[in-house]
């Protein structure tokens, strides 16, 4: 396996995380199994092949949309002011809506889609994330679906980046500090 200079160590290699991608689909499909075709609402960039993979193995009929927001500037610290810079293009009232996200941080993305969807008056609204740092936490925000808890280091892989790289990496690893301290 090709492994970056870059990166300190593999936190979650390819297997593992299919694993518990699976059993996010089921535990989804269960809890939607009753329910008119759920919404998925990727946070891009970060979300898309986490979304992507859970989105095929989920056995309820959905819908895949996207949205894109940022709290980062190029480097590693949440400036807390979230921006919106794409909105999904299918409304969600009344739908069943699942945002997906690729790491729960700070919390300020989240809380601030999952206020901003609320207002949109859906059917319901809940969140999935494929990792969360429960340490970083600045805001109080509920993930409904957490695939992985992990320490705070600066992750990148499985669609999460570092300066819009390492993005496609099989496996989340850890970025070696020395990279993203250089600014």
């Amino acid at each position: 396996m090709i492994r970056p200079n870059s990166i300190e160590k593999i936190l979650l290699d390819e297997q593992t995380i299919a694993r518990r991608v699976d059993e996010l689909a089921a535990q989804i499909s269960a809890d939607y199994a009753d329910a008119d075709h759920l919404m998925l609402v990727g946070v891009l960039k970060g979300s898309f092949i986490f979304m992507a993979d859970l989105a095929r193995r989920l056995r309820v009929a959905h819908h895949v949309d996207f949205i894109a927001l940022s709290s980062y500037n190029r480097g590693t610290v949440s400036t807390g002011a979230v921006r919106l810079i794409m909105d999904t293009r299918a409304s969600l009232t009344d739908r069943h809506v699942l945002v997906i996200e690729d790491i729960v941080d700070t919390g300020y993305t989240l809380k601030y889609l999952l206020q901003t969807f609320s207002a949109r008056n859906p059917a319901s609204l809940r969140a999935c994330a494929l990792l969360s740092k429960p340490e970083r936490r600045e805001v109080d925000v509920k993930v409904d679906y957490v695939g992985f808890e992990i320490p705070d280091v600066w992750v990148v892989g499985y669609g999460l980046d570092y300066n819009d790289r390492f993005r496609t990496l099989p496996y989340i690893g850890a970025l070696k500090r020395e990279v993203y301290t250089k600014q």
